[in-house]
C-alpha cells in the first residue's frame, strides 16, 4: 500500500462523487481492483519489533510545571531517559501485540517522538496530560518493503495530580502502570486496525 495508490484511490473517489449526480449506472459500477485494495485493511501478524528514542530528543529534568523537551520522565531512577522510555514502549508493545495473529508477517518500526510526562510539581498539584507520540511503519520482515506507511500517532493520557496522584500511587497505580496499560491498548488498536489514515479518508470518500 502506498501514498500514490491511496491519491489515486482519492482522485477515483471524488470523479465518482461528482458524476453521480448525472449517472447513475457510474455511481453504483463496483471500484476499480486497485482502489479496493487501498481501501482493504491489512490483517497482520507480527514477528518482530523495534522501539527507538533518538539521541535527537530534548530531555528535560527541570521541576516546573511544564518545562521545554521532548522527554520529560521522572519516575524511574536518575539515569538514561531515553532507555527508559524505550523499556516502558517495549513492555507495552509486547503486551499489545499479545493476540494479533493475522494473514501478513511484519516488522513494528516505532520511533518515539514525545514523552512528556509529570514533573514532581506538576503531579503533586494540578496534574496535567501524558503527551506521548510515536511514529509506526510496518515493514515485511524478509524484504523490509513498506507494508503499512509511517504514520505519526498521538496517544495522549490524563495525568493525575494531588490527592488524586497519591491515592493512586498507594494502591500501586504509577505513572508507569497507567502509561504502560494505556500504550499496550493503543498498540493493540493500532495492530488490529493498521489501514493508514488516508485509506480511512478515502473510504468516507467514496460511497
Amino acid at each position: 500500500m502506498t501514498y500514490i495508490r491511496v491519491i489515486a484511490a482519492m482522485m477515483m473517489g471524488l470523479g465518482l462523487t461528482a458524476c453521480g449526480s448525472v449517472d447513475t449506472a457510474t455511481r453504483n459500477a463496483p471500484l476499480e481492483p486497485h482502489v479496493a485494495r487501498a481501501l482493504a485493511p491489512v490483517s497482520v501478524k507480527v514477528t518482530g519489533y523495534t522501539v527507538t528514542a533518538p539521541d535527537s530528543l530534548r530531555v528535560s529534568e527541570a521541576n516546573m510545571y511544564y518545562p521545554l523537551g521532548d522527554v520529560v520522565w521522572r519516575e524511574d531512577a536518575p539515569g538514561n531517559r531515553l532507555r527508559q522510555i524505550e523499556d516502558i514502549f517495549k513492555t507495552a508493545f509486547k503486551r499489545g501485540a499479545e493476540g494479533v495473529d493475522g494473514a501478513v508477517p511484519v516488522v513494528a518500526n516505532i520511533e518515539i517522538t514525545r514523552f512528556h510526562a509529570l514533573t514532581e510539581k506538576a503531579r503533586y498539584t494540578i496534574g496535567g496530560v501524558h503527551s506521548l507520540k510515536f511514529k509506526m511503519t510496518l515493514t515485511d520482515p524478509q524484504t523490509g518493503a513498506v507494508v503499512v506507511p509511517t504514520r505519526l500517532i498521538e496517544a495522549d493520557l490524563e495525568a493525575y495530580g494531588g490527592a488524586k496522584a497519591i491515592y493512586h500511587e498507594n494502591h500501586g497505580i504509577t505513572q508507569k502502570v497507567r502509561i504502560t496499560d494505556h500504550m499496550a491498548k493503543v498498540f493493540h488498536k493500532e495492530l488490529t486496525d493498521p489501514t493508514p489514515p488516508e485509506a480511512q479518508k478515502v473510504a468516507q470518500i467514496i460511497p
